[in-house]
């Protein structure tokens, strides 16, 4: 009965993604025609380890022998999670962006859209490897059917008053949709995190700020219409001095400039957040657009109000000591409890307008 259970499960996790494929195909079909909504994602996928060890990097805790006895088959059951993660995430068609964090390398990529029904999509990733001393990274995966990336580099965070301390770049992906034959510059962020007390770690995430603002910066001088996406976890709630004052993501929406940045956290109906730490909802994981993104006559804009913090039920367990729920984490310490991250991914909705159609005209829905 339980073998039985599970072969139907199989049969219908293939059956929706071969839906998801003819859904897209036909949606793309006519895109001389329409304007289409597409989904981007951001996921801190909790240490998304092989099981291989990797001499320059602190990865001991992630091998069969280590702390976490982190094996194979568990490595391969969490691939399979996070793949059902992003197919639940987009609904009826897989996100077209999705940005993850703590990723080890190329190799747990390559597994998660290759050797597992992701591998009927289109997807595809930029990545760098970073100074991070554990090894994890930050990475892009794009469906290419979509999106093509023309430039793409990562951007180093640096500590001038403290150059013993190394953290993950900052991955930068500039890139064309083609439906709306937009250009866009993203941007996958995994800040230092608050090891060692919040007020303590704050002056590195200023200093990650500080680096980011002077590349958008840059980009805004050169190419004020273009759209801007800043995606991470953050390791601050987007009221924090690093987001709000150094980064300038806003949170006010009642005017809008083309050129400024806003946290579209300020949108989210969910109160909650992504991440719970001693019984605390943080809003650690966050989505900000340019502000040329929220007007009614861009290209790529935002599908107001569809940010979303992605709390199905499937993705969280009973928090037994703080009540409520949590996310479903692969491991408690040093416990292993098989679950998905201990975060839950954040999505927004990107309306694409063809130019060579009027906008808003007529579009796809989800």
């Amino acid at each position: 009965m339980k073998k039985g259970f599970w072969y139907l499960a199989f049969f219908k996790t293939i059956l929706l993604v071969l839906v998801f494929i003819l859904q897209r195909n036909s949606s793309f079909s006519q895109s001389s025609e329409k304007s289409v909504i597409v989904d981007m994602v951001f996921y801190n996928v909790e240490n998304l380890f092989d099981t291989w060890d990797d001499t320059l990097k602190a990865d001991e805790e992630f091998l069969p022998w280590g702390d976490k006895h982190w094996s194979i088959k568990r490595y391969n059951d969490k691939i399979n999670k996070l793949y059902k993660t992003i197919v639940a995430a987009g609904g009826w068609d897989s996100p077209v962006l999705i940005g993850l964090c703590e990723v080890e390398n190329k190799k747990v990529l390559n597994d998660l859209i290759y050797d597992t029904p992701l591998s009927k999509l289109e997807y595809r990733f930029e990545h760098f490897e970073s100074p991070d001393r554990r090894g994890i990274d930050v990475a892009l995966l794009y469906d290419q059917q979509i999106f093509k990336p023309v430039f793409a580099e990562p951007i180093s965070v640096d500590f001038p008053n403290d150059t013993m301390y190394v953290t993950r770049d900052i991955l930068y992906v500039k890139g064309i949709f083609y439906h709306s034959k937009d250009t866009i510059h993203l941007f996958v962020n995994h800040w230092p995190s608050r090891r060692g007390g919040q007020l303590e770690s704050e002056p590195r995430r200023i200093q990650a700020a500080r680096v980011l603002r002077a590349k958008v910066d840059s980009i805004i001088l050169l190419s004020p219409n273009q759209g801007i996406v800043i995606m991470g976890d953050f390791n601050d709630q987007p009221e924090n001095k690093s987001l709000l004052k150094v980064l300038n993501a806003r949170l006010n929406y009642e005017e809008t400039d083309s050129c400024s940045l806003y946290n579209l956290h300020g949108i989210s109906e969910n109160e909650a957040g992504s991440y719970k730490y001693r019984g605390i909802w943080d809003k650690f994981d966050q989505i900000i657009v340019s502000g040329n993104m929220l007007g009614t006559q861009s290209k790529t804009k935002v599908d107001l109000p569809t940010f979303v913090i992605f709390n199905l039920e499937f993705l969280l367990i009973e928090d037994e000591k703080y009540l409520g729920n949590k996310p479903f984490a692969t491991y408690a310490g040093f416990k292993y409890l098989g679950g998905f991250s201990d975060h839950l991914p954040v999505k927004v909705s990107l309306l694409l307008s063809n130019p060579e159609s009027v906008p808003g005209k007529s579009r796809k829905t989800n």
